[in-house]
């Protein structure tokens, strides 16, 4: 039988690693699923006696040990699991997460580049697992705000089931409202001496919110108790989504139909990853899982 590995966290004793901890940790009893806290550690140099790689890996036992006080610290009654691995950190997170539920990781910010450029173990692991990511920027031991922001989630008419069904079931654990944003902009008109017949916006963006409304109908039914909001924009997507990540708790994405095969994420969740003032779900698609998950029927 597969062993399956509930909610995943990285942890490597970094501040940034004990606040995806935490988080981690309240995915894991709000879903009431176990939690594996994993890290991965490598000897540095070509060669390594026997008794050097065995300190070393005395050192990441105890780094793991203290990842799950922090995890038991947070919630009594989460079941903890550890996996201790020898060799890349990213590659095992990938690993791990063909038997997850959720995968989540915390981002190094370091210094000027911090607005530009995530963890390597980040980027890395947020192309390629198999399932959804949850990419914490946040140092740990923060003030949490009294109120947490809603989820925030950007629907267009090729966003996938998975990726709505993921926002609804976050907004609905966490008890958080929902926004729905759909964005987009006019497109350029050439102007000339036959100008083209300049559309009528209002219609235009009347008829994208009720497609909106009816792609959200079967959630509505599943997810009652979520408040749910539609957020019409005229910015364009990317710019639509990092405004509401200032007020948000999360912001769910897919992250691009081509992630795994090319090992790059999308345009618009590369830039959320980049500058979002939250934390970011990326969900991948239906092709890259192998599975198509069924809209709620109500």
């Amino acid at each position: 039988m597969t062993k399956q590995h509930g909610i995943v966290v990285g942890y490597d004793g970094s501040d940034f690693s004990l606040r995806a901890l935490e988080w981690a940790t309240e995915e894991a009893e709000s879903r009431r699923l176990p939690l594996t806290v994993t890290y991965a550690w490598r000897w540095p140099y070509s060669e390594a006696d026997g008794e050097a790689r065995l300190h070393l890996n005395k050192a990441a036992e105890h780094v793991l040990l203290h990842g799950v006080k922090c995890a038991h610290a947070h919630s009594a009654t989460v079941e903890v699991v550890t996996d201790l691995h020898e060799g890349s950190a990213a590659q095992r997170l990938v690993e791990l997460s063909d038997n997850a539920h959720l995968l989540v990781v915390g981002a190094h910010n370091r210094g000027m580049t911090a607005r530009f450029m995530i963890g390597s173990v980040a980027a890395f692991v947020a192309a390629r697992a198999r399932s959804p990511v949850i990419i914490v920027r946040e140092a740990g031991r923060v003030p949490v705000p009294p109120q947490p922001g809603p989820v925030v989630v950007g629907v267009k008419d090729t966003t996938a089931d998975a990726v709505l069904d993921f926002a609804f079931q976050e907004a609905a654990l966490r008890r958080l409202p929902l926004w729905v944003v759909h964005a987009g902009h006019p497109r350029q008109l050439a102007w000339g001496i036959a100008m083209a017949h300049v559309p009528d916006l209002e219609d235009s963006a009347r008829a994208c919110r009720e497609r909106v409304e009816e792609r959200l109908t079967p959630w509505r039914q599943k997810y009652e108790d979520v408040h749910l909001e539609v957020r019409s924009a005229t910015t364009a997507p990317r710019e639509a989504l990092l405004a509401a990540s200032a007020e948000a708790g999360l912001v769910v994405a897919g992250r691009g139909r081509t992630a795994t095969r090319t090992g790059h994420l999308g345009a618009i969740p590369a830039s959320l990853v980049r500058h979002a003032s939250c934390p970011v779900a990326l969900v991948p698609s239906a092709e890259e899982h192998g599975s198509s998950p069924t809209p709620p029927t109500g």
